[in-house]
């Protein structure tokens, strides 16, 4: 399991800080969207290659678009989420969890819009059709036990992926991403409590 510090950032991952982030929206009481919901990815720059520095020129907007022929697509794009989980296993933070990341678009979940406000985005290093690797699978598991503890309003049913809140126009983590794996995974550390 994971430790989360009282300013919302995961012990023990590299922070990255991005720029592409802002405040939840305030509703009617005065506080903060409260985050109930787990948004799952997948990422790789460019498309297919691992290990690259792409993602954190992205996600801080200091891409290089002349680096790749295919990076002349995302210029102007400013996204962000809040964590990574690279195929070493590293863990990258951008976001601390409290603050709305930039992941989701336009998105639906359950008729509720807009879900970069009351969501936690988690990226994959890895593509659609390409198997993940185990310890990404291991640190998924770690990274969303440790936040459904310390955030008592997330729960292990409150976790989609991208192309379940904007289908049609996302189709990450993919068909290569195993559920069923990432859900015993998740009911191991149920019943481990």
């Amino acid at each position: 399991m994971f430790s989360i510090t009282d300013d919302h950032w995961l012990q023990g991952a590299r922070r990255v800080e991005s720029p592409n982030a802002d405040l939840r929206p305030r509703p009617h009481t005065g506080l903060a969207c409260e985050m109930d919901l787990i948004v799952l990815h997948n990422i790789s720059l460019p498309a297919g290659v691992f290990g690259s520095p792409y993602i954190d020129q992205l996600f801080t907007n200091q891409l290089d678009f002349n680096a790749h022929p295919s990076f002349a697509e995302l210029r102007g794009l400013e996204v962000s989420s809040h964590l990574l989980i690279r195929r070493s296993g590293e863990i990258v933070q951008y976001v601390a969890f409290d603050r709305r990341a930039w992941h989701a678009g336009k998105s639906n979940y359950q008729g509720r819009e807009r879900c970069n406000d009351f969501s936690i985005g988690i990226e994959l290093e890895g593509t659609d059709t390409l198997p993940y690797e185990d310890v990404q699978y291991t640190q998924l598991v770690a990274v969303v036990d440790s936040l459904i503890k310390r955030y008592p309003s997330l729960s292990f049913t409150g976790i989609t992926g991208h192309s379940d809140i904007a289908p049609g126009r996302k189709t990450d983590p993919g068909e290569a991403f195993d559920w069923t794996r990432f859900q015993l995974g998740l009911a191991g550390r149920r019943q481990a409590v």
